[in-house]
């Protein structure tokens, strides 16, 4: 979760991160190949009321996936959207 100021954007975030982090994976080779992320990505703003409530979810991330697909979940959230 990442609160952006106003004069951040989700493409230059989504830029900065995916580069910092490819850069880090391969310096420390923690994958067999180069490594590069997909060119696409995913972001949803949040009500603050409901912060806490996505913050659980993303401590128990393991755990919920667990029992519950990717794919599924994906799904799910968009019924709800």
């Amino acid at each position: 979760m990442i609160s952006l100021g106003k004069d951040q954007n989700i493409s230059k975030l989504s830029q900065l991160i995916k580069g910092e982090s490819s850069f880090w994976i391969n310096k420390n080779s923690f994958t067999d190949g180069k490594f590069s992320w997909q060119d696409d990505y995913f972001a949803v703003s949040v009500n603050e009321s409901q912060v806490e409530t996505v913050v659980n979810y993303i401590k128990n991330q393991e755990l919920h996936h667990a029992k519950k697909s990717f794919d599924d979940e994906v799904r799910e959230f968009m019924t709800k959207c």
